[in-house]
């Protein structure tokens, strides 16, 4: 809700609900004005929020840009309804659009936690007409069913080789890996038809290997695109459409809430992944 205006800042009043995606663009320099908000000034540099300044989860906050990045929210949605779009709903679908998923297209989804499930309801949103989706936890598997996935897979067993069966050794057309690892990122590219794509959205932390073989030496036509999460208020104002013609229910990803003075609580659920969590929302009152 806004609270205060700076003088810049205008076609807005004080009290209005508004939606901040977590990547806040100027919307004026050369990677912003040729699309790439989210490079915004630079390498990442769209990445302000909790990043190179404070992030959000405090009772007031400044907005970078905000002319640029305050989208308002209809009345008809609730808090509920919008706000996984501003990074993880925004970051899966984008990845499931970097990886150009066609109508008709088989999909591979490796990881299935938020980011991965918001990949597998975009990859269904674009139309893909087989979405496999891999996990670890049968319970996340699930839910990817729920949100699109026409497979599901545990990864604990031979999955290269599975996917390669279901595809009839044909390999898929898009392969989104959404966790980050070497062996997500292997399995990814292993998976892929001649000509695919491997769509990444994980973050590295260490030295990632590209396999010959998996990698056809350089010559099996691949692609490997990189997303990092869109931004900017007319991206909100996209997603936002997609949820009130209910298209998108981010809501059961929600699956726990805290007030916001057990902050610390609601840190220690989520990273133990305990009790099903998947992901918490923190209330402000």
């Amino acid at each position: 809700m806004i609270h205060e205006l700076g003088a810049g800042v205008t076609g807005y009043q004080l009290g209005q609900r508004v939606l901040v995606g977590a990547i806040t663009p100027c919307g004026q320099c050369e990677p912003c004005l040729g699309g790439d908000t989210s490079q915004c000034g630079g390498l990442l540099g769209g990445w302000k929020l909790g990043n190179t300044i404070d992030g959000v989860q405090a009772e007031f906050v400044r907005i970078p840009f905000a002319q640029a990045n305050l989208a308002l929210v209809p009345d008809a949605l609730s808090d509920e309804d919008v706000l996984l779009l501003a990074d993880i709903a925004s970051t899966g679908f984008a990845a499931a659009e970097s990886g150009g998923i066609r109508l008709g297209d088989t999909v591979a989804v490796f990881a299935q936690g938020p980011i991965g499930l918001c990949a597998t309801l975009g990859a269904a949103l674009m139309g893909a007409s087989e979405i496999i989706a891999v996990d670890s936890d049968p319970g996340r598997l699930k839910i990817a069913k729920e949100f699109g996935a026409s497979m599901t897979l545990l990864a604990d067993g031979d999955v290269v080789g599975e996917i390669r069966d279901l595809t009839n050794g044909r390999g898929v057309d898009v392969a989104i890996e959404a966790l980050g690892i070497q062996e997500t990122f292997e399995n990814a590219l292993r998976v892929l038809r001649p000509g695919g794509t491997l769509s990444s959205v994980g973050v590295y932390s260490g030295h990632l290997r590209i396999p010959l073989e998996g990698f056809a030496a350089g010559l099996g036509d691949h692609k490997i695109v990189t997303t990092l999460c869109p931004g900017g208020k007319q991206r909100m104002h996209r997603l936002m459409r997609l949820v009130a013609a209910r298209r998108v229910d981010l809501t059961p990803l929600f699956t726990h809430v805290f007030p916001f003075e057990e902050i610390g609580r609601a840190y220690d659920l989520f990273g133990s992944r305990r009790d099903g969590v998947l992901k918490v929302a923190i209330r402000v009152s």
